[in-house]
């Protein structure tokens, strides 16, 4: 066991850092282009030029705010590339950890993979914020007064955060499904062998893509949400009058926020691993659940406290260039509101993705006349699975935007995001329970640990699933909050539907997210396609490999997995970051500001079908193998008919769930915070096409 524990951390740290190369390679280029394309605004001028929204006064260099762009930029990819890899580093040890664990009971295995996930929570969110508010002091030198500039340099901090979120989630998703779909096409449907037993060469591939995709991948995603919301509401708040009157209290209540969401998380953890024991398996998921409860309930009061100290009675918010009057409990309201729609979001996808209740059931029902009827039903079910946290974030959107302007539906994406270490810990309990399963099996320990892993494993495929909701629901309201903040530094005094240069953009900004899923669906089937071929090979010409007494070349697996995830991210990375700086550069504000608004409306609704339906397929099957009830064992055992045609809806659902679905919602913030950036080149530069036709 140690062995393949080994392999499996040396297999998932080679691949990060050969990521890591072709990412630096990029930072460097995009650095270069932000500095340009910024510092050409005003001609490379020294001289200090009239402030966007200050009428009479002065703010410094466009030249300088280029440079300091790029240096907030670059701090925060590195933080989200320190940030993904510290997390992978914390669950490869957790995994072997958590099935040694398994051997003493189901409960000390759970509190191992628990403790290990929020580890990684806190540390993201702190890491986070703590950059974050050094980089402003730090600016803040320089800046002095000088509020708006300093907190329009900030956003390329978010920048930074997303774009290297983008690589790590398409990267590590391409990598992770394309040999979970090889071991489990050839080893479960072909072979009729275990998940994770360890005569199937792509075993070590699968779970060092565990480890690469849904843990740093997802740490970078989350950190880049949490980047980007706060910088959407810094820039904001530096154009109204907390930046008016230099009230720094004030003006950091969006940081505040954040920290009182860390000391939440860390006493909501205790209740799951040191206040309540968990002694049995139906424990586990109430378990999980009441950690999003209780952490939303305490932090509506750690809310309440904070803008009650930290802000004014009444202060103004910048609107479209007027100033709203404003009071500290409506901002609350607006953090409240989105706190509590999160909640409803992580709780409807746990209904649609939980095996407890009938809509997986059903499709796994479905399962009795083969994998064409249930992938019917997997996608109704993910289609269906849309309307209800549509209608929280539209509600979240309205109340938020009428009490404090677009200020108020940034804090609420903040909101949604607070309690972003619990999510944390909760998601990537998953990923770490998937491998400690993986170990046990590899390492031939008995059924008894491999069942008490599954059950953890059962638990952690619906909290990754909130943790998804979660993700996607904030990076709806947080690319809101983003094309608010571009739509008022670009200059843009409306936005109208009906003028053909908006249109263009939305009809466009809404075909990009099935584009961009095109893509990354298609790279993960190439990649399949010779994982499978390669697992295919090594059965039919090992000699002795079924028998268990041929050794697997697991290392060729690996190298197939890096080498199609590093080519396969490159073309989906550059269509996120080109388009913004191609529609901006040559069509103009209006028209970016349409594909904008077209994106965020078509990608949120495909990022929550394409999750859920993979997380519903996911759980389906493993209702089927647990055979916990009646139904479950009438439509089982491992290796029937019905158990195949579930294993090849999971298979179809590995890509959606954890590669295109979770990818979008970074495609759908990364847009709208690029353009952010680059808003003052576009508004002075922009638009070349229509200038001379």
């Amino acid at each position: 066991m140690e062995t393949r524990k080994v392999n499996t951390f040396g297999g998932a740290t080679s691949f990060l850092f050969t990521e890591y190369q072709y990412v630096g390679i990029f930072m460097s280029i995009f650095a270069v282009v932000i500095f340009l394309f910024l510092g050409s605004v005003e001609g490379f001028s020294t001289k200090s030029q009239p402030c966007t929204y200050s009428v009479g006064k002065y703010c410094k260099p466009a030249l300088f705010t280029a440079l300091f762009s790029t240096a907030s930029f670059l701090l925060g990819a590195i933080t989200s590339l320190v940030s993904g890899f510290l997390g992978m580093k914390i669950a490869t040890y957790a995994n072997a950890r958590t099935t040694l664990e398994a051997r003493k009971g189901v409960g000390k295995a759970f509190i191992t993979a628990f403790r290990s996930g929020a580890v990684m929570g806190f540390l993201l969110a702190s890491s986070g914020l703590v950059v974050l508010y050094i980089t402003i002091n730090v600016f803040k030198l320089y800046y002095g007064d000088d509020w708006e500039g300093l907190f329009e340099s900030i956003t390329g901090y978010g920048l930074g955060g997303s774009s290297m979120a983008l690589f790590g989630r398409v990267g590590g998703g391409i990598y992770t499904k394309a040999a979970d779909v090889g071991a489990d096409l050839v080893g479960k449907v072909e072979r009729n062998i275990p998940e994770d037993d360890p005569r199937n060469p792509a075993v070590i591939a699968d779970n060092v893509g565990d480890n690469v995709g849904d843990i740093a991948g997802m740490g970078s995603d989350l950190f880049g949400s949490y980047a980007e919301s706060s910088c959407a509401a810094l820039v904001v708040a530096s154009i109204s009058s907390f930046g008016i009157n230099h009230d720094f209290t004030g003006m950091c209540y969006p940081l505040l926020v954040s920290s009182v969401g860390i000391i939440v998380c860390l006493i909501t953890t205790l209740f799951a691993t040191d206040f309540f024991e968990i002694k049995a398996v139906k424990e586990i998921e109430p378990a999980l659940k009441k950690q999003l409860i209780i952490s939303t309930a305490l932090m509506t009061v750690g809310i309440a406290i904070i803008s009650w100290l930290a802000l004014p009675a009444k202060f103004t918010i910048f609107n479209f260039g007027t100033q709203k009057e404003v009071s500290n409990w409506g901002l609350f309201f607006c953090v409240a509101i989105g706190l509590w729609a999160g909640l409803i979001i992580g709780f409807v996808t746990e209904y649609y993705t939980s095996n407890a209740y009938s809509p997986v059931q059903d499709v796994a029902d479905s399962c009795r006349t083969g994998a064409a009827t249930n992938v019917i039903f997997g996608l109704a079910l993910g289609y269906k699975s849309v309307i209800i946290p549509i209608f929280a974030i539209a509600v979240s959107i309205y109340v938020s935007f009428s009490i404090a302007a677009m200020y108020g539906i940034a804090v609420a994406a903040l909101g949604m995001l607070s309690t972003i270490a619990t999510g944390l810990a909760i998601d990537a309990y998953g990923p770490i329970s998937d491998n400690a399963g993986g170990i046990a099996e590899m390492a031939g320990m008995s059924h008894r640990i491999r069942e008490r892993t599954d059950a953890l494993d059962a638990a952690g495929n619906t909290t990754a699933a909130i943790g998804k909701g979660f993700a996607i629901g904030s990076a709806a309201l947080v690319s809101l909050a983003l094309f608010g903040a571009f739509v008022s530094r670009a200059g843009v005094k409306v936005v109208d539907v009906l003028s053909p240069k908006v249109f263009i953009g939305l009809i466009v900004g809404a075909m990009l997210p099935y584009w961009f899923s095109a893509m990354t669906m298609k790279s993960v089937g190439s990649a399949a396609l010779k994982m499978v071929e390669e697992v295919r090979r090594q059965f039919n010409t090992i000699p002795g490999l079924m028998e268990g007494t041929g050794k697997p070349d697991y290392a060729t697996c690996v190298k197939i997995s890096t080498d199609a995830s590093i080519k396969e991210m490159i073309p989906p990375g550059a269509l996120v970051m080109l388009t913004p700086l191609i529609v901006g550069t040559f069509f103009g504000v209006e028209t970016l500001s349409g594909v904008l608004a077209g994106a965020l409306v078509s990608g949120v609704q495909i990022a929550i079908s394409a999750s859920n339906t993979g997380g519903a397929w996911d759980n389906a099957k493993k209702y089927i193998e647990a055979g916990a009830s009646e139904h479950a064992r009438t439509l089982g055992p491992k290796g029937s008919d019905c158990h195949k045609a579930a294993v090849i809806g999971d298979t179809i659902g590995d890509p959606l769930k954890d590669t295109s679905g979770p990818s979008l919602n970074i495609l759908i913030k990364l847009m709208a915070v690029e353009s952010l950036v680059f808003a003052p080149f576009f508004a002075t530069h922009g638009g070349l096409l229509f200038k001379y036709l």
